[in-house]
């Protein structure tokens, strides 16, 4: 046994046992990527790197960092094991449908069954558990009947504070209809339906339909490194998962720096 331990030892030094262990954790346990848009603002922010727990929604397909190549070229498959699936509120990372070489961060808002339709900016979401099921776990939110069904006005923001809207963003038809009104669809099966939690300034679901469980790869563990526009470091937000930034302290942090980036945009004084 000693000398079994021995050479795994030997050979996790050597440089084919290293790059090896780096590929397998690479693959299938945490892969380090960068938030390059501000589409989940106040919950993620441009410039936060994070790791990215690649279990948590069984194994995807290993791909060749920074090629995007996969380790199996000839297969079409995105899932080699399938897993837990998303729940409601979960920060998920996939491959873009419409471009599967590109991730994408958004939050999971329903699942295989739920339906939604947004209304002046507003989610609606009828779940599929059903109405009784509704007025037994959403009491203190405000409810709408729609076609004879239960609707929850949006369900997440009080859980999830960093979603939010842009009082800028008006229906003048400057901007794309899905951010105000998008008719009441049914989340297909296998499929769940994805938004970014800084609504008016995000390329989500609303756009491109929901997300097939294949495409699936993990959810952000915690942040290693984030920097801001300027180049400053933010000391604070390292080592912190997403539910450690939605305390009161980062989330006012958040909003203070993108209204700092919005009034230089804007260039409101």
């Amino acid at each position: 046994m000693k000398n079994l331990l021995h050479k795994a030892y030997k050979w996790s030094n050597s440089w084919t046992g290293t790059i090896v262990i780096v590929l397998f954790i690479v693959f299938f346990v945490a892969q380090a990527f960068r938030i390059p848009s501000g589409s989940m603002k106040d919950s993620l922010l441009i410039g936060d790197h994070l790791f990215a727990k690649k279990f948590a929604y069984g194994i995807a397909m290993p791909y060749l960092p920074f090629l995007e190549i996969p380790v199996i070229p000839w297969s079409k498959k995105l899932k080699i094991i399938d897993g837990d699936t998303p729940k409601r509120g979960d920060i998920v990372i996939f491959r873009y449908p419409g471009n599967i070489k590109q991730h994408f961060v958004k939050r999971c808002v329903a699942l295989p069954g739920d339906e939604l339709f947004v209304a002046d900016k507003n989610l609606f979401i009828h779940f599929r558990e059903g109405d009784a099921w509704i007025k037994e776990h959403y009491k203190d939110f405000e409810l709408a009947i729609f076609d004879g069904k239960l609707w929850v006005k949006n369900p997440y923001m009080k859980k999830h504070p960093g979603i939010h809207h842009d009082p800028k963003i008006i229906n003048n038809g400057r901007f794309p209809m899905q951010i105000f009104y998008m008719n009441p669809i049914k989340v297909e099966a296998k499929h769940y339906f994805m938004m970014g939690d800084n609504r008016d300034h995000s390329n989500d679901s609303r756009f491109w339909g929901s997300v097939p469980y294949e495409n699936i790869e993990g959810t952000p563990w915690f942040i290693y490194f984030s920097i801001d526009k300027d180049w400053k470091i933010r000391w604070d937000r390292i080592g912190k998962t997403p539910t450690d930034l939605e305390d009161p302290y980062h989330l006012k942090k958040a909003i203070q720096e993108r209204e700092k980036e919005d009034k230089e945009y804007y260039g409101i004084t």
